[in-house]
């Protein structure tokens, strides 16, 4: 008799909504979209270093600041050469026009950080914030930074 009216409860805890719903098994989620072209673990490393030393100036969302810092989405500046890229982090950048319009903040030399830093930060940029372009290599920027010694 208990059996009875403990499985009619249940079938009316079900039909009403009740505690049996948390038994259902949770959603599956769909698996985390792969980057195209640049493999996620090549950009952690620059992620960490953008986060560290550029994110101030340029936001999360890697569009800068009206006249001050410029933005590093989809402009030719991060998508275009990669060696006048490499010589803004190791030589620093004062007043440029990108897209027509002036930006007047100083951005100072990187050149402290390692070659390995400045290819994955590199690397990273051009491949975030809506940018799809090739990887910065160790030897391009280690061939940049032997350049301006001359």
């Amino acid at each position: 008799m208990f059996a009875k009216k403990l499985s009619i409860i249940l079938g009316l805890l079900a039909l009403a909504g009740g505690p049996t719903l948390a038994q259902k098994r949770p959603a599956v989620k769909a698996p985390a979209k792969k980057m195209a072209g640049v493999p996620a673990a090549l950009l952690a490393p620059g992620k960490s270093v953008y986060t560290q030393y550029c994110l101030t100036c340029h936001m999360a969302d890697g569009l800068g600041v009206d006249g001050m810092n410029p933005p590093l989405a989809k402009t030719d500046y991060v998508l275009g050469d990669k060696t006048r890229l490499t010589n803004v982090l190791l030589n620093g950048l004062q007043g440029v026009e990108i897209g027509g319009e002036q930006y007047h903040g100083v951005m100072p030399a990187q050149a402290s950080l390692t070659d390995a830093q400045i290819a994955a930060v590199l690397t990273y940029v051009r491949n975030s914030f809506g940018n799809k372009a090739s990887v910065v290599t160790v030897g391009e920027v280690k061939a940049v930074r032997a350049g301006n010694k001359k």
